[in-house]
């Protein structure tokens, strides 16, 4: 397992732990070695205007825009020339209706930058993360943020903290990326569905702008650039250009809507091959994050911790575990993520006495066929399964 496939954060008493972020939810479980030094050379990097590890390359001008992007493992820049990413673009606001649900597409009409950076200042070096800290303004609302690369990622983290003070303003931030595709992938619950970057037609033109979850990608069939989020759903992506929308100020029904303290994480990763697991799993890291805790037993022995269930397919995600509503058994919930089908075996860390496909309110259906502590089935496109297992006593 190399570093791409480890996330990793130190606990208090120092012990580092490993997690594999290959597969986050096809394997639920985790691992707890203590055997890494933190004084260890990770290969972190930060200057005012850089952020390196192993994997990539960031550098940043004086105003705290990215004006470099490079990814040193599929020897890409990211970042077209002469272009700043992580620009934030504030809007004129006033759709002809809805004010607080509707984005009319004249909104573009009028836009306003931020000002140049009131100061940049390293806040973080220590060997599993390197962070700047960017303060600046938007017409009358302050923002700071702490841009963040771990040793072991390729995605970069912007935490951001603004004091929103606008009416009647959307405040958007743009990622003009170095990919060209007809078309971009926004992910929806439990699958994702594939836009136009272009307005052809009347109705690409009304496509101006789309919803996602956590994430929305944009790529060629061998390279892409991932830009992940964890609460922020309107996006738009236009030629080359990725756009996360992040406040809208309406005035109606509240005419106080937004206005305050708001607190948001997006994320800039890039990734070889089309859209695939590497995003998928990497939202995830970003919406539930590891909690680290101080590790039990004795120290300098390395624990593991079995997974309750796991899948031998990464495009099978497995969401949801519980026990049934009716006490018989555990219900696993997973869906196919990328559009495929294939057959699946799903283990358990116990016996297995039965396994039934059940409907969404856990109705028995289909009995499948168990073989020990494995299931063996067969999952279609973008199908939502689930399961009633139920233990050997």
């Amino acid at each position: 397992m190399d570093g791409k496939d480890v996330r990793t954060q130190k606990a208090e008493n120092g012990t580092i732990i490993d997690t594999p972020i290959m597969r986050p939810y096809s394997a639920i479980g985790l691992k707890i070695i203590d055997k890494k030094k933190t004084n260890e050379d990770t290969g972190l990097k930060i200057q005012n205007n850089l952020l390196e590890n192993n994997y990539i390359k960031v550098e940043f001008n004086g105003d705290g825009d990215i004006i470099s992007f490079y990814d040193k493992a599929n020897n890409r820049e990211i970042v077209p020339a002469g272009k700043a990413a992580n620009q934030m673009l504030a809007f004129e606001d006033r759709p002809l209706s809805w004010d607080a649900w509707d984005i009319d597409i004249f909104y573009e009409d009028k836009v306003f930058f931020s000002e140049p950076a009131d100061s940049i200042k390293v806040i973080e070096t220590g060997p599993l993360r390197a962070s700047l800290e960017i303060k600046r303004q938007i017409l009358n609302s302050s923002y700071v943020q702490r841009i963040s690369l771990a040793y072991n990622s390729m995605r970069l983290d912007f935490e951001t903290d603004i004091d929103w003070q606008e009416r009647c303003v959307l405040l958007k931030a743009a990622f003009p990326v170095e990919v060209l595709s007809s078309y971009a992938t926004y992910e929806i619950q439990w699958g994702n569905v594939k836009k136009p970057t272009h307005q052809n037609t009347s109705w690409d033109w009304a496509k101006f702008e789309n919803c996602a979850q956590k994430w929305v990608d944009l790529s060629e069939p061998d390279f892409g650039v991932s830009l992940l989020n964890d609460c922020k759903y309107g996006h738009d992506i236009r030629d080359n250009v990725i756009r996360i929308s992040l406040l809208k100020s309406s005035i109606m029904p509240d005419p106080l809507a937004d206005k305050g303290m708001h607190k948001f994480t997006y994320s800039l990763m890039p990734h070889s091959g089309p859209v695939g697991n590497k995003t998928i799993n990497a939202a995830y890291c970003l919406n539930d994050q590891i909690i680290a805790c101080k590790s039990c037993g004795k120290s300098g022995k390395e624990q593991n911790l079995e997974s309750m269930f796991k899948t031998d397919r990464e495009n099978v995600v497995i969401e949801t575990i519980k026990k049934a509503h009716d006490g018989n058994g555990f219900i696993v919930r997973m869906y196919e993520s990328l559009g495929g089908r294939s057959g699946v075996a799903l283990s358990a860390s116990f016996d297995i006495k039965s396994c039934f496909e059940t409907d969404l309110i856990e109705g028995n259906k289909n009995q499948l066929t168990v073989s020990g502590r494995s299931i063996n089935f067969y999952i279609k496109p973008f199908q939502i399964l689930t399961l009633r297992i139920i233990q050997k006593k």
